[in-house]
């Protein structure tokens, strides 16, 4: 899929620099290059991520440069014979954005989901961020919920 700026690809094990690429995107896009950059996981953890039937990674490129991307994760559900998607991170590079690589890449893993049967692809929001909210609230239903970490080590 593309558009006469930016072509979207699904990630395969092939392609652990994108992923790379990707993952210092969403740093610098959250302000965290921290969590995104410190400890970055091994060759074979990122192919085996990619790998992974459940895991739907996508980016847009423009020229060989990631311009933006998604990381979304498929869960089958068991209170009805359905499934959803979760998006789990969605950033563009500032200097790529308003040009529709973030609603394209949306629409994209809608197809995916689509096909692979699910009824709904949802994902977060941070209250404050305001453009995320609007473009959300144009493709889909605003809930509102919260949100809790429950740490594994408390």
């Amino acid at each position: 899929m593309s558009t006469q700026r930016f072509t979207l690809k699904r990630l395969t094990p092939d392609d652990v620099c994108l992923l790379r690429k990707l993952n210092a995107l969403f740093g610098n896009a959250f302000s965290d290059c921290q969590t995104y950059g410190d400890n970055p996981p091994s060759e074979a953890y990122m192919k085996d991520f990619l790998a992974k039937d459940h895991v739907v990674a996508l980016v847009a490129m423009a020229g060989g440069v990631v311009t933006g991307g998604l990381v979304s994760y498929e869960l089958d559900k068991f209170e009805q014979a359905r499934r959803e998607f979760y998006i789990y991170d969605l950033a563009v590079d500032e200097r790529y954005r308003r040009q529709g690589i973030a609603t394209s890449l949306i629409n994209h893993l809608r197809d995916i989901a689509k096909r692979r049967g699910a009824w709904v692809v949802y994902v977060q929001a941070d209250y404050g961020d305001d453009p995320a909210i609007a473009l959300y609230e144009k493709l889909g239903i605003r809930e509102d919920v919260l949100h809790f970490d429950i740490v594994t080590d408390p």
